[in-house]
């Protein structure tokens, strides 16, 4: 990807201290772009922006409309206007069947993965389209189109940002704001620490290629998506799934 692609332009990451989220945002960075880290973990967020060179750390609740109008203010007071949203922010929540799924964690999953989502493109995409440029990409997966077992409330979640990305895609399709979504397979991160070993070779087993995907491989196509390179997709959700999704 060409150099200083993103010179000049401001990205919120939410959940933007670790994981696809950092590697989102750091090949931001490397292109030029000044980053606003939006996370819960403070301490993590503060490291990472320091890494980064250009990059502030912005504590937020994505499920507290509140919080993210906080947050988006001291954004636009430390940096600028926000030019990119990369959605990251989420969670796997436990594995278990449909009958036995906790309904409290339902709702956390929800809560964080869809109506977190949901709040920070609601907040967000107004300026950019005021402003005539932006682009949007949120974070789904592939178990939102396949439904994995034992892993229901992701699997909804994700299949309600695919939905929205959709929706808000064709609402802001003439003001020159673009929405997308990137829908991975399963991808090496800290969520592991979340799941089963049982449900991680079952996903494992599932992907073609044999290999979870890697972080860095997701940001490359994010950064196209929020790059000016992208021009006539909108609305779309991208497959990385080493074959396993083939649609």
């Amino acid at each position: 990807m060409a150099d200083g692609l993103f010179k000049g332009r401001t990205a919120i990451v939410t959940g933007g201290a670790r994981g696809i989220g950092l590697a989102c945002a750091a090949k931001i960075a490397a292109g030029g772009g000044r980053l606003a880290l939006w996370d819960r973990d403070m301490d993590r967020a503060r490291q990472s922006a320091a890494a980064l060179g250009d990059a502030i750390a912005v504590e937020v609740d994505v499920t507290n409309e509140g919080s993210i109008n906080a947050a988006l203010a001291k954004t636009e007071k430390d940096l600028a206007a926000p030019d990119i949203l990369v959605a990251s922010a989420g969670i796997t929540g436990p594995n278990a069947t449909v009958a036995n799924y906790p309904v409290d964690a339902w709702k956390q999953v929800i809560e964080i993965n869809l109506t977190g989502v949901f709040l920070c493109n609601r907040a967000i995409s107004p300026g950019m389209a005021k402003r005539g440029w932006g682009r949007i990409v949120n974070i789904a997966s592939v178990a939102g189109k396949e439904g994995n077992p034992n892993a229901s409330a992701y699997s909804a979640s994700k299949a309600g940002v695919i939905g929205l990305t959709k929706s808000l895609g064709k609402e802001l399709a003439t003001t020159g704001v673009l929405v997308n979504c990137v829908a991975p397979a399963v991808v090496k991160t800290e969520l592991f620490s979340q799941m089963t070993e049982q449900h991680i070779q079952y996903m494992l087993s599932k992907i073609p290629m044999n290999r979870f995907g890697e972080v860095e491989e997701v940001a490359e196509m994010v950064a196209w998506l929020a790059s000016p390179l992208c021009t006539f997709a909108t609305g779309a959700a991208f497959d990385l799934s080493g074959g396993r999704a083939t649609y």
